[in-house]
């Protein structure tokens, strides 16, 4: 039986969150959600935020923990140093599914000029795993 590996890329910094995926029909790169701590504003951070950072790697592994079932393969896309630390909040269920690293700060990247960075996660449309 055939079936459809659903891939997310997770974006982060040390601020910002955005899960990106390929579409089912030709594989372009959308975001299917941000989030950034600063409230009310995706994307703009505050000064008062600035104590938080460390607590922002673990927001994002909880996210990517809580939301384990809706991906089959994941694809980390962060700096060094975030990187590290959500890789250190995932639970072994999330650190399983991780298919992939880039260690770039992509947070603020459009989605069109994502492929470039992106491309080789991305399996052809036409193409399906078998189990």
């Amino acid at each position: 039986m055939a079936i459809h590996r659903k891939l997310l890329f997770a974006i982060a910094n040390a601020e910002h969150l955005r899960f990106v995926r390929p579409t089912p029909e030709d594989n372009t790169l959308h975001s299917s959600s941000r989030i950034s701590p600063a409230e009310g504003h995706p994307g703009e951070v505050h000064d008062a935020h600035e104590r938080d950072k460390d607590k922002f790697p673990a927001m994002v592994a909880k996210q990517l923990n809580d939301d384990a079932a809706l991906y089959d393969d994941l694809v980390l896309v962060a700096p060094a140093h975030s990187m590290s630390a959500i890789r250190q909040h995932l639970s072994t269920i999330a650190a399983a599914k991780i298919f992939g690293t880039v260690e770039k700060d992509l947070a603020k990247v459009p989605d069109q000029e994502l492929w470039t960075h992106l491309h080789e996660w991305v399996r052809p449309v036409h193409r399906e795993e078998l189990l």
